[in-house]
């Protein structure tokens, strides 16, 4: 008889991954890190939604904002428990500078996945913009302890470092 080890579960995969992200020694390995865990982050479990999700993201690629917010209200209306169509309506609605609903989609996004870098750095990045800049410091420091290597959040912390830590004499 042969033995076949135990199945991880999507939840156990994913909790790996978040560990190995913590720890990765350079940004190539966060890069891949990152890419499996947003595959993970994915998986709709329907056909239906998976097709809303690729419409949404792939209208979003081309810039075709009014079809990407269609097809991305559509997949939260449908599954509103699946964070990824909340982060793609999110980040549709930042395109479009309507920061208040982004940043609504994106407390949505965190409410069901608060390990999500991506809805994270978005919230830090709407902070900056509006001129909350203690706000957007912490946001991006949880980022870059989710995600490290992370280039433009670094520079981000730096640039706003002064701003909320004061000038050392």
């Amino acid at each position: 008889m042969i033995s076949v080890p135990f199945a991880v579960s999507a939840d156990e995969r994913l909790d790996e991954l978040m560990s190995e992200l913590q720890g990765a020694d350079s940004e190539t390995a966060a890069q891949r890190l990152e890419n499996q865990i947003i595959t993970e982050w994915s998986k709709t479990g329907s056909p239906a939604m998976d097709l809303l999700l690729k419409r949404g993201r792939d209208a979003l690629e081309v810039e075709d904002l009014d079809a990407a917010l269609e097809h991305f209200r559509a997949l939260t209306d449908h599954a509103p428990e699946f964070a990824e169509g909340w982060h793609g309506l999110a980040l549709a609605y930042f395109e479009e500078e309507r920061l208040g609903e982004s940043m609504d989609a994106l407390e949505r996004v965190l409410a069901l996945n608060p390990d999500h870098f991506g809805a994270l750095r978005g919230v830090g990045a709407i902070h900056e913009q509006v001129g909350h800049e203690a706000l957007a410091y912490r946001a991006y420091e949880r980022v870059l302890e989710l995600r490290p290597h992370d280039e433009d959040v670094e520079n981000a912390l730096e640039r706003l470092e002064s701003k909320v830590k004061g000038v050392s004499l």
